[in-house]
């Protein structure tokens, strides 16, 4: 690639050594370059970012990012290898999960997560929790030196929340994952290796996460992927549908940074 000048159609992925930057307190580079590494997901173009990114000019963006190039701190992303599974159960219009089949006990811990919610803004259900530490799916020995051992999806069509979901979970030693729509999913849960866990926006503009969640669980390759629901209402309905669907835990929007880790450890078991 010739970083003589980048071009707006050229798609950037931060690497490990931008990562560290964004990891560590000390760093020499500036404000708009901390900024176009988070922006940097492997999938959207310079020009996107540079469209998405507010306070600097085009000029400024590009410059900034062919220095990044240069620097080493991006890079082109490597093409992803995708499990050959069907996937088509995505992509049915009808329901996956009824709050009215639910049995009593569900009802029951409905009322406990109901309350839970309210009063700490997260839930994560006891019989789901990891009883040991889950073994990355990259199959990697978990470390405090090896940054990216476990992946995070996450499923949410906000930018703005997208943005500080990639930068905190790279800033927590997770590996980052965004899909904003139904296909984005689809191409996510085909990349190996799997994630390690789902968060999963309940209002997506082309399909339902609860009907999400519960098709996952009928999967044979998915349905043993932890699962967290992110959601702006914790109604009663929408706590069943999550209960009848396999729901790992919820959090409720907007969710506090500390909530958000603290439910992926625990369904992760660390």
């Amino acid at each position: 690639m010739n970083l003589e000048a980048v071009d707006p159609a050229d798609v950037f992925v931060t690497s490990d050594k931008g990562n560290d930057e964004l990891k560590y307190g000390s760093t020499r580079l500036s404000v708009a370059a901390l900024e176009l590494l988070v922006l940097f997901d492997g999938k959207k173009s310079l020009g996107e970012v540079i469209e998405s990114a507010k306070g600097y000019t085009p000029e400024e963006l590009r410059d900034t990012a062919q220095s990044l190039a240069r620097d080493g701190y991006i890079g082109i992303p490597h093409a992803e290898t995708e499990v050959l599974i069907d996937m088509s159960f995505l992509l049915g219009d009808a329901p996956a999960a009824a709050a009215e089949s639910t049995t009593p006990e569900a009802h029951a811990e409905a009322d406990k997560v109901e309350q839970r919610l309210s009063l700490d803004g997260y839930y994560v259900s006891i019989a789901r929790r990891a009883a040991a530490r889950k073994k990355p799916s990259k199959g990697a020995t978990y470390s405090a030196e090896d940054a990216f051992s476990y992946s995070v999806l996450a499923v949410e069509d906000n930018a703005d929340i997208q943005r500080t979901l990639r930068l905190l979970l790279t800033l927590e030693n997770f590996e980052p994952r965004l899909a904003g729509n139904r296909n984005e999913i689809v191409a996510e849960l085909r990349r190996v290796p799997s994630p390690d866990v789902i968060l999963l926006d309940v209002n997506l503009p082309d399909a339902n996460g609860f009907d999400i969640l519960a098709r996952i669980r009928q999967h044979p390759v998915l349905k043993s992927i932890p699962v967290i629901m992110l959601t702006a209402q914790a109604n009663r309905h929408d706590v069943l549908r999550g209960i009848a669907g396999g729901a790992d835990g919820y959090i409720t929007k907007p969710f506090e940074n500390e909530i958000l880790i603290r439910s992926i450890r625990a369904v992760l078991g660390l």
